[in-house]
């Protein structure tokens, strides 16, 4: 096994990596974010949201899971050091992306009447779901090429095609929304999905040439993946289908205007600050993947990623409170400012979501679909819930309220599995790094909340100066 300072050394370098591509990423987004809330207001904002979240459920219903689950057989199949292997399941997995990505396009061409009725009341935007089939297509192709460079450990070409696929999809989508106004919605999300998968195509992994398989020994082959993939396909589709059932009951009750503020604030709390783990995630999920088998080194990678993962996470949350007036200037526009108590609870739960984050992993690893599924059900039943009835009672700062309470439960289901189920376990480390970032996002927003600025910018900077110590000591270990 590799040592305890190689790990975090290739962890961090991961983060460096990947989050310096999921920077650039997000300043892409704030422009598109910026551009679409200035030209087009909350209505734009809200129409995005829709339209990404009907992708996202039907990209996720059809495409089987096979993005992560075969990350999983193909870094164990280089566990085995036979190129031979290797080079089969690269065919089978670009076959079967192949094979899902058409059945995606052909579904949503059929549900686009009922799509179009049950997201907006009725059936005037029926051929703007025809035209996201396309983005289906290209959404599968690139998933299979995205799992093939992950599980090969080929992380620059991945991000290259992270990197170059946003800039170039944004580049094309800027005079869209200028001319077209609403109307560019959907023209932009198809163009970001062509440029993803264009540069998917230009760095995917050629190392391995393609195998001559045929169509029964492809399906036999890819059979476990794909196994356990639908096990995915069925807890990640819960919790896509609970995302889009708020959108559209909110939406409805609510008015486009109001899924514009939630989708703004989900944005902040789950993508920008969710980069971190993302970057982690790209090394973190092979290598614990190829010591699935081995209690000594699961506890050991999860308790290092843990402390690596909160150590980065708590001046993030601090700061991410603390300026988040600035932080929803620059994103959106004034008209945004009701957010701020939203974005506040929210960030709290984040801390909470980074830990569950950590542990969840081991259920992948362990290729456990069953224990996957019903986790993933019951925090989307839970999360669906918490948002409707917290919405009702305090309106958005509920929905941020309802954030922090879904991850706390989401959390203990997980610590259940984690602990009790698979008996494993954590440093008393991990323990201490948490209940800190805790205590710091909690006073940061109590300061806040209160008007009490100097104490949230003390806070604030006696967290920085601890997650220094913290990632200087992981480095030297």
């Amino acid at each position: 096994m590799a040592g305890k300072s190689s790990i975090s050394r290739m962890a961090m370098k991961a983060m460096g990596l990947f989050g310096g591509v999921q920077i650039a990423g997000i300043l892409c987004s704030i422009i598109r974010t910026k551009l679409v809330a200035m030209w087009i207001g909350p209505v734009g904002v809200g129409l995005f949201g829709l339209f990404n979240n009907a992708l996202e459920m039907i990209s996720t219903g059809t495409n089987l899971g096979i993005r992560s689950s075969s990350v999983r057989d193909i870094s164990q199949a280089l566990t085995g050091r036979d190129p031979g292997l290797v080079a089969r399941m690269v065919s089978v997995v670009r076959k079967w992306s192949m094979w899902l990505g058409l059945a995606g396009a052909l579904t949503t061409l059929l549900l686009a009447p009922l799509l179009s009725q049950v997201t907006f009341g009725d059936t005037t935007h029926i051929w703007g779901f025809v035209a996201l089939s396309i983005a289906v297509l290209l959404q599968a192709l690139t998933n299979g090429e995205y799992a093939i460079l992950q599980g090969t450990a080929r992380l620059k070409r991945l991000a290259s095609v992270t990197l170059w696929g946003t800039i170039v999809g944004l580049a094309v989508s800027i005079p869209l929304f200028y001319l077209l106004r609403e109307r560019s919605i959907l023209p932009s999300i198809l163009a970001y999905a062509a440029a993803l998968a264009v540069f998917a195509w230009l760095f995917r992994n050629r190392d391995y040439p393609p195998a001559v398989m045929s169509r029964h020994e492809t399906f036999d082959m890819g059979k476990g993946f794909v196994r356990l993939g639908i096990y995915m396909t069925l807890g990640n589709f819960a919790s896509i289908l609970a995302s889009y059932a708020f959108n559209s009951w909110l939406n409805i009750n609510a008015g486009t205007e109001a899924v514009g503020y939630y989708q703004a604030g989900y944005t902040l709390l789950n993508k920008y600050t969710g980069l971190i783990l993302t970057a982690l995630g790209m090394e973190y999920y092979p290598r614990l993947s190829k010591v699935a088998d081995s209690r000594i080194r699961l506890r050991a990678f999860v308790s290092q990623e843990i402390n690596l993962a909160i150590a980065v996470m708590a001046p993030v949350v601090a700061l991410f409170i603390l300026l988040r007036e600035l932080v929803v200037w620059i994103l959106y526009t004034p008209e945004f400012n009701v957010i701020f108590s939203f974005v506040s609870w929210g960030m709290i739960g984040t801390v909470l979501r980074t830990l569950s984050w950590c542990l969840a992993f081991t259920i992948l690893a362990k290729g456990d679909g069953k224990t996957y599924l019903w986790t993933e059900v019951a925090s989307a039943i839970i999360n669906l819930v918490l948002n409707i009835v917290f919405y009702r009672w305090w309106g958005l700062t509920g929905l941020g309220i309802a954030f922090l309470v879904s991850y706390l439960l989401y959390t203990l289901i997980i610590a259940v599995v984690y602990f009790k189920v698979y008996r494993l376990s954590v440093t008393p480390a991990c323990l201490y790094n948490l209940l800190w970032t805790l205590a710091v996002a909690a006073a940061v927003m109590a300061a806040m909340e209160t008007g009490q600025l100097p104490i949230a910018i003390i806070v604030t900077v006696v967290s920085l100066i601890v997650a220094s110590r913290q990632i200087i000591g992981l480095w030297r270990r």
